[in-house]
């Protein structure tokens, strides 16, 4: 997508901030210094260490990144919110 859809990404974290979640953005995290696998492995790490629910754009099942981080939060038990 272009910009790899950081708008969507950044209107979502936005709102839910608004509604008073604490929000971890990977497209505001600064993480294009980092090859893939280095920021597949920092967003898997955080799923296990620090989220209790993950918030899926619409299309996420186009998006390896978020199929992965879609299947850990199944397997580890974390609420999934569609947005």
């Amino acid at each position: 997508m272009p910009d790899l859809n950081r708008e969507a990404f950044n209107e979502a974290a936005d709102q839910l901030r608004r509604e008073g979640h604490e929000v971890f953005n990977p497209a505001g995290a600064n993480l294009e210094r980092l090859s893939r696998r280095e920021i597949l492995k920092y967003e898997a790490n955080w799923l296990f260490d620090e989220a209790e629910a993950i918030a899926m754009l619409p299309g996420w099942s186009m998006s390896e990144g978020a199929s992965m981080e879609y299947s850990i939060a199944r397997a580890i038990g974390i609420k999934v919110i569609r947005l």
